[in-house]
């Protein structure tokens, strides 16, 4: 009997060394699968509550330009309110010396009487009866701890500090080589980020290159920007989509006396409401969690030089305040902190809502509008200034036909009509996307444009449907005057128009087209 439950109690000291065994390689198989500093403490604090069976893992690492504890992760499931947007006390140096010397201990509920008011609080709501807490530390330092915690008393034994120490020394060295990859990785970031900004000045007619077109309509916005740009007015650019607002916004800046400095955009619709505040004043590090490296936001970037905000209409209500302060004082905090930032920026705003009604249904600031509409200019649609399209398909015909590597030397009238007439409810960006279409067709010479596709567009509200109609007819009789009537095979009027015969047949039927149209 005797030697029976020697037996058992061994195998059970085998099982437990097992299990040990078996989370000591699972945290060493994370070390190595992460290097992003969240992913690999939350990997390892899942792992950890799967064997401890503890109620919640901290990580918490210091801050050593605060000399506090950060809380970087937080595995609580069953929390009823966050103990990691609590705010830890200094440390003293007793405190660093007990992380140094790699003291592990377990914390009673007596022992926690001892912490913060504040700490305490979150515990005793938690109903937290026991603490098993172990340092983080390399020979370069303290780094943080692992806290673990149990709503059951003597849920923790002596033998798993033992346990949770060797965690704490794995986890510590890769922790190391994660910040120290992390703050390579912001420095490398940062550097890209200013030299994205640091972009080609535009110039072309009133020295705005790419700006194309000769229209009325376009000369007069152009003429706005000649008269605003050598100011620091605020802008604010106001059009439908793809009518490029973004190309007038850094004409505005390149003619500016801060040319020479940087250009910075943000689309407000492109990023994720909660995320708009930390990218335009950037955030601390441990603003809030994950937060393990300081930030600079757009207007940091843009001092002295340009800010451009595409989709100002998607700025959120509990935002517009602060970015009003910021236009108006020159002056804002990252999050996370209370030191202000001064900042000598010239805003263009840009949207394709209308923000009067915005304001009359109480979704933006008045004031902040005003702020904003110093200077409106009124993007033309392409619809209104359709003298400019021959320009701007020969212009994208060029660009693209060189980035392909083709040789288009041509492009048919009836094409060109065609697209002249068409509505284009997305304006030049929807022009620019359908002409890269064309050159990728295109296996000659000259410009294949597929009038079929154009043709099942349906007319914008300005676009008269007897003018496309005429269009049309027209584009189909002027293909069948060069192919000398062919309609279809190797340089029939089908190939030319990118139509199927059949499909030009039912074209010519349903438009009246007869041979005396287009016969020589």
């Amino acid at each position: 009997m005797q030697s029976y439950d020697k037996a058992e109690s061994y195998q059970e000291q085998l099982l437990h060394e097992r299990d040990r065994s078996r989370l000591l390689l699972e945290i060493n198989n994370h070390l190595i699968s992460h290097l992003n500093v969240s992913e690999l403490l939350r990997a390892a604090s899942a792992s950890i509550r799967t064997h401890f069976a503890n109620d919640f893992a901290g990580f918490w690492i210091i801050d050593k330009d605060r000399n506090r504890l950060d809380c970087a992760v937080l595995d609580f499931p069953a929390s009823k309110r966050s103990l990691a947007d609590v705010r830890m006390p200094e440390l003293t140096d007793e405190d660093l010396q007990k992380i140094r010397v790699r003291q592990s201990n377990l914390w009673s509920r007596a022992d926690m009487e001892r912490l913060p008011p504040a700490i305490l609080e979150r515990f005793n709501e938690e109903a937290i009866q026991v603490l098993a807490i172990s340092p983080l530390v390399t020979k370069n330092g303290p780094l943080g701890v692992i806290v673990l915690g149990s709503r059951r008393a003597n849920h923790f034994a002596v033998e798993d500090l033992e346990l949770l120490s060797q965690i704490g020394t794995q986890i510590s060295l890769a922790l190391n080589n994660a910040l120290a990859y992390a703050r390579l990785n912001a420095s490398h970031h940062r550097l890209e980020e200013e030299r994205l900004y640091l972009e080609s000045e535009i110039r072309a007619e009133y020295n705005f290159e790419d700006i194309v077109g000769k229209s009325d309509a376009l000369r007069k916005v152009l003429k706005q920007i000649a008269i605003v740009a050598p100011t620091d007015s605020t802008v604010l650019l106001h059009g439908e989509t793809g009518t490029g607002k973004e190309l007038l916004a850094r004409a505005v800046h390149s003619n500016s006396p801060r040319k020479d400095r940087t250009f910075v955009r943000l689309n407000c619709a492109a990023i994720a409401s909660g995320l708009v505040e930390s990218e335009l004043f950037g955030h601390e590090k441990g603003a809030f969690t994950g937060a393990l490296i300081q930030k600079r936001g757009r207007f940091e970037v843009a001092d002295r030089g340009t800010l451009f905000l595409d989709e100002i209409g998607d700025i959120t209500l509990d935002l517009q305040p602060k970015l009003l302060r910021a236009l108006q004082e020159h002056e804002f905090e990252r999050l996370g902190s209370t030191k202000t930032i001064h900042v000598d920026v010239r805003l263009i705003a840009a949207t394709h809502r209308d923000l009067s009604l915005m304001i009359a249904e109480g979704k933006f600031r008045e004031d902040l509008f005003y702020r904003l509409n110093v200077f409106p200019i009124e993007v033309p649609p392409l619809r209104e200034r359709r003298e400019d399209i021959p320009l701007l398909v020969h212009y994208f015909v060029a660009r693209l036909a060189r980035r392909m590597q083709k040789r288009i030397e041509s492009i048919p009238k009836c094409a060109m009509d065609a697209l002249t007439n068409a509505p284009w409810p997305g304006n030049i960006r929807e022009l620019e996307n359908f002409i890269e279409r064309c050159v990728i067709l295109t296996q000659s010479d000259q410009l294949m444009v597929p009038l079929d596709e154009l043709m099942r567009s349906s007319p914008s509200p300005g676009t008269s449907v007897s003018t496309f109609h005429d269009a049309e007819r027209q584009a189909i009789i002027d293909a069948l005057k060069v192919c000398s009537g062919k309609l279809a095979g190797s340089g029939g009027a089908a190939e030319r128009l990118g139509l199927k015969r059949t499909t030009l047949q039912n074209k010519m039927r349903k438009l009246n087209i007869s041979r005396a149209d287009y016969s020589q």
